[in-house]
């Protein structure tokens, strides 16, 4: 099963940007989709960005426009650039793969300052 490890989270002020990175620990080449899901405090888990091995992407309708999710084959990463950043993005930022089975990774807190 493909281990999954997010880095780039952080505090910012509303209007910044933060790219967070999710690193696997094999080839990403063979897996469909792998995307990111956040969860707020006291909220449910909700998808945020997802992107298909042909390249294919697909975004929350609360994210469109400021969000941009892309993958490195080589460097086996997916990328979550964040710009136009608002409170209510502040969550914590789950990256997943989905392969012959799903991996989660540990998660990235990301806090937008009004």
């Amino acid at each position: 099963q493909v281990q999954l490890v997010e880095s780039g989270g952080g505090l910012v002020q509303a209007g910044g940007s933060l790219r967070l990175s999710c690193a696997a620990s094999r080839s990403i080449v063979s897996i469909s989709a792998m995307g990111w899901y956040r969860q707020a405090p006291g909220k449910q888990r909700e998808l945020v960005a997802v992107i298909t091995s042909g390249g294919t992407t697909n975004y929350a309708d609360s994210v469109k426009g400021r969000f941009t999710i892309s993958r490195d084959n080589a460097k086996n990463t997916v990328y979550l650039q964040m710009d136009s950043l608002k409170p209510e993005d502040t969550a914590v930022y789950y990256c997943y793969a989905l392969g012959l089975v799903l991996a989660w990774g540990q998660g990235t807190q990301v806090t937008v300052s009004s």
